[in-house]
Order: C-alpha cells, then sequence, then structure tokens
C-alpha cells in the first residue's frame, strides 16, 4: 500500500509533514463517491505553495461541489524526490495519497517562470508523459494550468492539454462540469477539447499553429478550423458575490507565509509600466470593508491564526481603506492578532494611516521609489515624487520608526549611470533626514536597506517591446551603487543578473522554448527560483543544443508591429494602449491612475461598462 510504503521513509527527510498530508482544515474525501478529480500541482516546495492564496481559494472552491474532489500536490524537497525515485513511489496527493495520474486534471498553478523545469519534473515523477502530443486519445488525465503566467504560455504550449486564461473562480467549475458531461459519453480526448474551446478563458495550444519568419520572429498564429482566433481571459465582476473560502488547510510545520488571508481588491489603478500584474488583474475592483471584516473573522476563527494579512496589488488605494483599518484593528487587538499590511503606497501615506499601522507593525517599513531619479520615475509612470517620499520617511521616522526598506530596479529603459546614482544619493537623503528630525527615536540609529532587483521586461506591459539589459551592463550597475554608497547606514542587496535572464527569456518566448525547457530539465535543472539549484550553466547548454539565442529573447528591443507570440491572447488592455505608453515612456511623460482620468486601456470597453463612476 502507497500509505506505508511512504511513512516508511519520513523519518529520513525534512520536514516529513510535508509530504502525509492530514492537516486540519483539509478536506478529503472518498474516491468513489465523487464524479470527477482535481490533482492541484504547485510547481515548488510545500511551504511556499501553501502560502499561495489563489490555491487555496481554488482548493475550497472544488470541493464545495458535493461530487468533485480536489485534492493538493507540492514538489518534493530534493532529499525526498531522490526516495521516491530509488523506491518507486509516484508523485501523490496530500488527500488520499492516490497517485497523481489517476485524477480526471492535473492542474498547474503558473505563477512564476523559474517554475517551469519543475512542471516537467512533476509530471515525470507522476508518470504521466511530459509531451502533449504523447497522450494519446485516452480523456484523462487533462493536464491543465492556470496563474498569471499563462498570459504567455507558449514556451510551455507543447506540455499542455488547455490553458485557463484570468480569474479561475467561474471557469474552472464550467470546465470541470464539461469534463463530466463527456466522461459520461465516453468522449476522446480531442472531442472534450474541442468542446471545451468554446468556454469564454480556455487557451487549448494544440488548435493553434505558428509560423516563423527568416529572422526567428513570428510570421503568423493559425488556429484549426471552428477554433476562435483570439482566446480572451475571464473575469469576476463583483468582489462580494464571488466564492472565498471560510476555513485554510492549517500546516504542522511553519511555511514561508503563515497566516491567515483576506483578498481585499483585485486590479491596480495605477498603471506603472513595468508592473504586469497591475494590467493582468485590470479591472479595478474592491471588496466591500463589511465583506472584508467578516471574511477576516472568519477565516481567524477557523485556523485559529493569531495573523492576518491583506493580499491586493496596493491595499491603501482601496476607497474606503480607513474604516477598513478601523474595524479590523478593533478585532485583532482584541483578540491579540497580529494584522499584516503589505503594499503600501508611498504617495497616499498619511500620519492618519501611520497611526494605525503602528498598532499592528512594529518592524520597519517597506516602499518602493523604484528608480533613483525623478526622471527616470517618470518613465516607467511610477507617479512618486521625491518630496513625496520623503515626506513619507519623515512621517515614519517622526512615529517612531528606524528602520526602511526601497524596492529599487536595475535595466529599466532609458536608464543612465546618473540614475544609478540617484539611488545612492537618494538613501543618503534618508539617512540625512533622520539626523535632522528633533522629534526621531532618541537613543537609536537609522538604518536603510536597498534591495535592487534587474528588471525584466514582461508580455502585457508597455515595456513588453524593451530589451533587458546584458548580464555584464548590470554587474557594471550594481559595482556603480557599491561605490556611490558612502554611509554605513545604508544597505544594498541585489539578485543574481543570470536568473533575470532566463526569467526574460521564457516570459517573452515562443513555442520554440519548450525543447530548451525539456533539455534544460534533463540535463539537471529543476527548482529554478532556489539559488542553491540554479545551473545557468546548463541553461545556456540547452540554448546552444536548440540552436537559439537566450539574447534574441532577452536582449532584443521588439518593434511596435512584431507579432507577439502572445498576440492570439486577449486581456482586456490593448495593444495599442500599450505602445502609446510606451511612446509616453520614451518622453519622460506621465500618464494619470485611474481614479483622476480613465488612459483608454481598453479595459472598460472589453467588459463594457464603467471601471469608476
Amino acid at each position: 500500500m502507497l500509505r506505508e510504503k511512504i511513512e516508511k521513509y519520513l523519518l529520513d527527510v525534512q520536514k516529513p509533514s510535508r509530504y502525509i498530508g492530514g492537516e486540519m482544515g483539509s478536506i478529503i474525501k472518498n474516491p468513489d463517491e465523487t464524479d470527477v478529480s482535481f490533482a492541484f500541482c504547485f510547481p515548488d516546495t510545500y511551504d511556499i505553495g501553501m502560502s499561495h492564496l489563489g490555491m487555496k481559494i481554488l482548493y475550497s472552491l472544488m470541493n464545495s461541489r458535493e461530487n468533485y474532489r480536489c485534492e493538493r500536490v507540492f514538489a518534493p524537497q530534493e532529499d525526498f524526490e531522490n526516495i521516491m525515485r530509488e523506491h518507486d513511489i509516484p508523485l501523490y496527493t496530500l488527500e488520499n495519497l492516490e497517485p497523481v495520474k489517476n485524477f480526471d486534471f492535473i492542474g498547474f498553478t503558473l505563477q512564476y517562470e523559474l517554475s517551469y523545469t519543475n512542471v516537467l519534473n512533476m509530471l515525470d515523477l507522476a508518470g504521466v508523459p511530459l509531451w502533449q502530443r504523447d497522450r494519446g486519445e485516452a480523456l484523462s488525465p487533462i493536464v491543465v494550468a492556470g496563474g498569471c503566467c499563462v498570459c504567455n504560455a507558449e514556451p510551455l504550449a507543447d506540455f499542455f492539454d488547455i490553458f485557463i486564461l484570468g480569474e479561475g473562480e467561474e471557469v474552472n467549475l464550467e470546465l470541470m462540469d464539461l469534463y463530466l458531461e463527456h466522461k459520461k459519453r465516453g468522449s476522446s480526448r480531442s472531442e472534450f477539447l474541442r468542446d471545451a474551446v468554446k468556454i469564454e478563458g480556455i487557451y487549448v495550444p494544440s488548435f493553434y499553429h505558428v509560423s516563423y519568419n527568416d529572422d526567428g520572429t513570428v510570421k503568423s498564429i493559425t488556429p484549426d478550423d471552428g477554433i476562435p482566433p483570439v482566446v480572451r481571459k475571464r473575469i469576476i465582476s463583483d468582489m462580494d458575490k464571488v466564492f472565498y473560502p471560510d476555513n485554510f488547510a492549517v500546516p504542522f510545520s511553519e511555511i514561508v507565509h503563515d497566516r491567515a488571508v483576506t483578498e481585499v481588491l483585485r486590479g491596480c489603478i495605477r498603471g506603472c509600466r513595468f508592473c504586469q500584474a497591475g494590467f493582468l488583474y485590470r479591472p479595478f475592483r474592491e471588496k466591500s470593508a463589511e465583506s472584508i471584516f467578516n471574511q477576516s473573522k472568519v477565516l481567524c476563527e477557523n485556523t485559529g491564526y493569531d495573523e492576518l494579512s491583506l493580499a491586493s496589488l496596493s491595499t491603501s488605494d482601496h476607497s474606503d481603506i480607513s474604516e477598513i483599518l478601523s474595524k479590523l484593528i478593533d478585532y485583532t487587538e482584541k483578540n491579540k492578532i497580529n494584522l499584516s499590511l503589505p503594499s503600501l503606497r508611498i504617495d497616499n501615506f498619511s500620519e492618519e494611516l501611520l497611526e494605525k499601522i503602528k498598532k499592528v507593525r512594529k518592524s520597519g517599513l517597506t516602499f518602493a521609489p523604484e528608480a533613483g531619479t525623478q526622471r527616470l520615475r517618470d518613465v516607467i509612470n511610477k507617479n512618486v515624487t521625491e518630496e513625496e517620499i520623503m515626506n513619507t520617511c519623515r512621517i515614519s521616522f517622526e512615529g517612531g520608526y528606524t528602520t526602511v526598506k526601497l524596492y529599487f530596479m536595475l535595466g529599466l529603459p532609458t536608464e543612465t549611470d546618473e540614475d544609478i546614482i540617484g539611488i545612492a544619493e537618494l538613501a543618503q537623503k534618508i539617512v540625512d533626514l533622520f539626523y535632522s528630525l528633533p522629534e526621531r527615536p532618541k537613543g537609536k540609529s537609522v538604518q536603510v536597506s536597498i534591495s535592487t532587483a534587474t528588471f525584466v521586461p514582461k508580455p502585457f506591459t508597455p515595456f513588453e517591446f524593451e530589451p533587458q539589459d546584458t548580464r555584464e551592463m548590470i554587474e557594471h550597475k550594481q559595482k556603480l551603487l557599491t561605490e556611490s554608497i558612502k554611509s554605513r547606514k545604508i544597505r544594498p542587496s541585489w539578485h543574481d543578473p543570470s536568473v533575470s535572464l532566463i526569467e526574460a527569456v521564457l516570459a517573452r518566448g515562443d513555442r520554440r522554448l519548450s525543447e530548451v525547457i525539456y533539455t534544460a530539465w534533463k540535463n539537471g535543472c529543476k527548482s529554478d527560483s532556489w539559488g542553491e539549484h540554479f545551473k545557468f550553466d546548463i541553461w545556456l547548454d540547452a540554448f546552444r543544443r536548440c540552436g537559439l539565442d537566450p539574447g534574441f529573447y532577452a536582449c532584443r528591443k521588439r518593434e511596435y508591429n512584431e507579432i507577439m507570440p502572445w498576440e492570439h491572447i486577449d486581456y482586456y488592455v490593448s495593444k495599442d494602449f500599450f505602445i502609446r505608453e510606451n511612446i509616453r515612456a520614451r518622453k519622460s511623460e506621465t500618464t494619470p491612475n485611474c481614479r483622476e482620468k480613465c488612459s483608454a486601456c481598453g479595459v472598460n470597453k472589453a467588459t463594457g461598462g464603467k471601471c469608476f463612476d
């Protein structure tokens, strides 16, 4: 029996609770009493996957249907994977310890590009053919994926039967309902897929055929007869009526974000030109303060968590943030629950907001200026001035804080050495500000941390046309920044530019990369987002073997009229808008946020309504 086989080796691995299930709040159903089964796979460790809100929502949603069951699967750590391979233990679900290959659906959530080799590794561990073409006409298992990365799923197109575009609360159940019909009918895989494309938000890559120009760019994307030429994402219109779980599976061991989470809003009004999520999740939709409070209260009571986090792209942009915090702080203080408030904006940070935050957050504050000079902040449409940055820091310091963390990017379009030096100068001004304030915390010193990531141009942003800086360019900028910092009160850190190069390749790549990903995985690449596992040389060798140049995908400027690999995918924001915004960026012209003025991005035209009254 599989359970006995697994339990025999649990004491030989770190954190064995990752692999056995049975957590409070998990949902276990009898396989013989359900009609459709879904193995929900997170292509990273249990500790990270169990922190993901989207998985929690869809897991509870699918299990809310009595005749459907959804079970969780995570990528094993290397110690347990070695045991699995040595003793023929297949990849299995946590709820019933059932082999993944037995499920009707094997579903992955794709949240970051560097998880792609883990997708192949998990399919291999499950004993499922990696290539879609090798799965034959048997109806199951159907291999599907959703998540933000499927906005350009082409690098993985040859491995998947279906991609689910956009928000999944409605479309997942529609797809399972359709599958049940075909299961009863005894349909083949292709018969089911041909019907599935009629559901809005369902993309079947095998029905689309890509040809290339001599220079390697995409020439055409042609669908089969009867297949829609463009696939549009799904959105949820009413955030107060959409399903939200009243319980989470609570792990036995500590995970990355070990707390209750309440979603506050979806979308973003800001229009930062580098930010893919801000455009993918448009239109902007808020939950009411009452819904947020009620959902938070129920979750804390059911899970027993003593920490609650408010999740969104920009929590402080909620139009009713003051009332939300007032209600939640009263409840969390009374019940000794710590309230976490990520995603704060510099330009709407006030003394009133700080007073509320001080009641729940005792550590330092984190903000994201993204660029060191006003010119470059205007290029990326950050719409944050140096005066606002300094005022926010002043409010923080006078409120008792001594630690500030600032996020920046290196390699932004039009960036010069002056912009890099500007990061160090801005950090120094913040240090000087602290010591100039008579109301600063007495007897304490200030600490300014600056974290710099390499800019990665992403699809469905105004910078999708821009080249990424080469590794040599980024290393020059990192060295310049280090040399420009004169105070020990300022601590810089940065990411490996080699990792960012592979991320950029996979983000804007085409179908020819499926062979590269397969070759890299076959030669030892997996868990690429973990520094100790990332093997840059093997990735470069995979490109060489497949006759492709990573610089073609990452470091090449793309013309406005070029056919993008994702040209047949519609996330409601128009390409014309991205072109206009790219032109404005080149002129260092800003665009107002959506509350101030509609920028005609195309969302309200596509949805048939206004984003704001």
